[in-house]
């Protein structure tokens, strides 16, 4: 290849790829001395959590009754320094000022620091969510032998520790670093909550794969999912500009004790009842009473039925 054109080539190329015209919201000025967010240091926040909340199911494989003390000790002094430092990353990141002192450097490092505390003094409580999870996991699947294998083989586990560790952290309005954590269970399990999402006790989706729970989603107690399941959104409403208008909900509502089969999409701010059951391949965009069923049957359209007796499909 002759030199010049390759260097001509090369040049070009690379002032076409730094032009500001090409690089318009792709690009994230860096300050210099801030941390930058990390998916291999939020994964392994992820992993310390997770052998935290379920000792001997992840993480050190020889913690017992005489190590568990130490084990959690050692990973929840790790986990504060790490987290300490991935929510100042996010928090710089979100920083639009062009130039901060050190007073307002030290003060963001600060409140990462209280931030990640916060987060981990709630560990107990996340943990007991968990459980009441992993006991509706364990109690709404014939197949799971134990509540041991619910946990160390069950997607949802994973994902929803994520998400609640996830949702501490939106709560808390640290920028970015939320749905990173979320994104990733994503990745791994194929099940998709956005950290903002209000999601109850005794949660569980069953398989798992290819499920959506938008921001604004509120979920009861004992709500049942299956693999496929959209709670999402149905239009978006516009400002003047033409915008989407960011922050409002839109997002489906799920109230105590309700079933939502394979592959169902639930759309728009809509409250579906307590006791309701919607069937698979159904699409929902109004709201459903109490204790009333959604199916279809055969090639017809949507049917609903009164029901009492608690049952499924």
């Amino acid at each position: 290849m002759n030199t010049q054109h390759l260097s001509r080539v090369l040049t070009d190329t690379v002032q076409e790829l730094s032009s500001s015209e090409s690089l318009h919201g792709l690009m994230h000025q860096h300050r210099d001395g801030n941390p930058l967010p990390s998916g291999k240091a939020l994964a392994e926040i992820i992993d310390l959590a997770r052998a935290i909340l379920f000792p001997g199911f992840y993480g050190k494989s020889t913690v017992n009754h005489q190590t568990l003390h130490y084990h959690i000790g050692v990973n929840v002094e790790r986990l504060h320094r790490l987290l300490s430092e991935q929510v100042w990353a996010g928090l710089c990141f979100a920083c639009s000022e062009e130039e901060e002192t050190f007073e307002q450097r030290n003060e963001k490092r600060c409140k990462a620091e209280q931030i990640a505390l916060s987060v981990i003094a709630k560990l107990p409580e996340i943990r007991r969510v968990l459980a009441t999870d992993v006991e509706a996991a364990y109690n709404g699947d014939p197949a799971a032998k134990s509540r041991e294998e619910v946990v160390a083989c069950y997607p949802v586990v994973k994902a929803l520790v994520n998400y609640r560790l996830a949702h501490e952290l939106y709560e808390l309005e640290v920028p970015l670093i939320p749905r990173m954590m979320t994104e990733q269970a994503h990745s791994e399990t194929g099940i998709d909550i956005h950290p903002r999402a209000r999601i109850g006790e005794y949660f569980t989706i069953d398989h798992g794969t290819g499920v959506v729970i938008g921001a604004t989603c509120i979920i009861g107690n004992h709500v049942k999912l299956y693999q496929g399941v959209t709670l999402g959104a149905r239009n978006f409403p516009v400002n003047a500009d033409g915008n989407p208008i960011k922050g409002i909900p839109r997002h489906p509502i799920l109230e105590d004790h309700v079933v939502v089969y394979a592959n169902a999409t639930i759309l728009g701010r809509i409250t579906i009842g307590e006791g309701c059951v919607v069937g698979a391949n159904v699409w929902v965009t109004q709201d459903m009473r109490p204790n009333t069923k959604k199916f279809k049957r055969d090639k017809q359209e949507n049917i609903d039925l009164e029901y009492n007796d608690g049952t499924g499909i």
